[in-house]
């Protein structure tokens, strides 16, 4: 065993011994005394400055880690625009749908940082996971209730702005929906999507999840994660506010309202309005069998043409050509084509092509039903005239206030609030007077006078959305009811059915420039809202280049 005293005295090894150590036999006076003879150095610090200590070197690590100072919350953008970044006041004044329409449309690089509107419980705020799936739930009720692409990626951007997500990138098409959310430069992205399976027409379900969203959207509104999912809960359970009942009434009043409004009377009024009634009554039942949307289209548009016929062979002096036009009023698709065209004007190329695709389904479906019901009472030698010129001109009063009731059933039909019943109505007013105004009393062409009158109905439309921060659809799609191609229609199948094919392909090509003309003018009317009637000091709203054809 070895003595203590002799292990003390064994010399230590030189890794113990630090290169910058006092040598042994030096003390610390000695060194003090060194150091005030020795000549100072013109790069020394002099005495009595204080100096902070360097800090602490940061440990080597990985290329993708997190930088220790890095905040995702407050994240710098990757690079600083030539012409700066524009500044955006997000303020109560301009509505919500403006301001993340604004910031979509720029790179993602300068959009501004977001403000996290909504307060969790927690510092660490909500889960992003969660977040997202409210986003995608908000988001699918606005698109199966027929909204157009560019509002939905606008209402679930506010939605994902309000807790604080920042570099989300919203995506829609005609069934599919899904986000993208980055933490951060260096970080993996969370991405959530969600199928829309079924689709329905109700706008007090769509106002309520708008009103959802605005609410969101408001500093000055607390609303929590949890309490965000029980009202979209709520929401989805809600009944629909008028029963089946009045909405098979509403049909058939809508169809009597056309039929006065192309210049039929009181026989044609009801004749127009139990086929219409039929219809519906034919629609449900093929729907609750789970037939495609294409055969209740087509089943619901033979009673209306097979009254007409029937009072046709009966000898009736009634326009049969009015009655059938009735019919058809109430079928065609005129809420999916506006937001197909809408979508297309947007930039929203996919969804346009398939919400279009869908239009043209259902027409196809209503020719099939009306060709059938057309042809038999041909052959059963039916006279029916395709240049018969319906009355549309000499009865301004009956026209308007057909129009306005058209109008107020539509919106029933698309299962409005009460509250906007009557301002979609007046609308509809405004568009029967516009139509009537330029084509009837100044002899304007019908496709300028109903891209004129859709104009006007979607300026309006979007005025009364931005002063009830909610869907510019309720106030418009019920209103331009009055100017839907029916006519047009009727006599291109008409002549069709009774072998004059061109003839038919005319007409049928005049409803179609009519419907893309109602589709443009409401488009172009909102447009033209949002161009000059905006807010001081709101961002500019950016949109596309044009290609010039590259």
């Amino acid at each position: 065993m070895a003595d203590p005293e002799v292990e003390d005295r064994k010399p230590q090894s030189d890794e113990a011994r630090s290169a910058f150590g006092r040598p042994a036999g030096v003390t610390a006076q000695a060194v003090a005394v060194e150091d005030e003879s020795s000549t100072t150095s013109e790069f020394a610090i002099p005495k009595g400055l204080d100096v902070p200590a360097a800090p602490a070197a940061e440990p080597e690590g990985s290329a993708f880690s997190t930088p220790r100072t890095y905040s995702a919350k407050q994240a710098p953008p990757a690079f600083t625009p030539p012409d700066g970044i524009p500044a955006l006041r997000l303020t109560k004044e301009l509505p919500w749908q403006d301001r993340m329409r604004t910031m979509l449309r720029m790179p993602v690089a300068e959009r501004p940082a977001p403000e996290p509107v909504q307060k969790a419980a927690d510092e660490a705020g909500p889960a992003i996971p969660r977040v997202l799936d409210l986003t995608l739930r908000i988001g699918e009720l606005l698109l199966a209730g027929g909204e157009n692409a560019e509002d939905v990626e606008a209402a679930m951007f506010a939605v994902c702005r309000s807790y604080g997500l920042d570099r989300c990138e919203p995506n829609v098409t005609f069934t599919l929906l899904s986000i993208s959310h980055q933490p951060s430069l260096v970080e993996d992205p969370v991405t959530a999507s969600r199928t829309v399976r079924r689709r329905g027409t109700d706008y007090t379900r769509l106002s309520a999840v708008y009103q959802l969203v605005d609410d969101l959207s408001d500093p000055e509104t607390s609303i929590s994660l949890e309490e965000a999912y029980r009202r979209l809960a709520e929401i989805r359970r809600n009944r629909h506010p008028y029963p089946g009942w009045a909405l098979t009434l509403s049909a058939g009043l809508l169809a009597g309202a056309a039929s006065v409004l192309v210049g039929g009377g009181v026989v044609v009024f009801v004749a127009a309005a139990l086929g219409a009634m039929l219809g519906d009554r034919l629609a449900w039942l093929a729907a609750g069998r789970g037939l495609p949307e294409f055969y209740q289209f087509t089943v619901a548009a033979m009673p209306p043409a097979a009254i007409g016929i029937t009072l046709t062979l009966a000898h009736v002096d009634v326009k049969a050509s009015a009655v059938i036009t009735g019919g058809l009023f109430a079928l065609l698709p005129g809420r999916a084509l506006v937001a197909g065209v809408q979508d297309g004007l947007t930039g929203f190329y996919i969804t346009a092509a398939a919400r279009l695709l869908e239009v043209m389904y259902f027409f196809i479906g209503i020719v099939v039903g009306v060709l059938v019901i057309l042809y038999f009472g041909v052959k059963l030698g039916a006279q029916l005239n395709p240049d018969a010129a319906l009355g549309t001109g000499d009865r301004p009063l009956y026209q308007i206030g057909a129009g306005m009731l058209l109008s107020l059933t539509f919106a029933i039909l698309l299962q409005q609030e009460r509250s906007t019943v009557l301002w979609v109505t007046a609308n509809g007013g405004v568009a029967s007077t516009v139509y009537g105004a330029m084509h009837n009393v100044g002899g304007i062409s019908p496709v300028a006078s109903t891209a004129v009158a859709a104009g006007l109905v979607g300026l309006f439309g979007q005025l009364l959305s931005r002063y009830r921060f909610t869907s510019a659809l309720p106030y418009t799609t019920a209103a331009i009811g009055p100017l839907l191609p029916g006519s047009a229609t009727y006599f291109g199948l008409l002549a069709i059915a009774q072998n004059d094919v061109d003839r038919g392909l005319v007409s049928l090509s005049k409803a179609a420039a009519l419907a893309m003309a109602i589709a443009i003018g409401v488009n172009l009317g909102s447009e033209i809202s949002r161009l000059f009637l905006r807010v001081p000091g709101a961002g500019n709203r950016r949109a596309a280049k044009r290609t010039r054809g590259f």
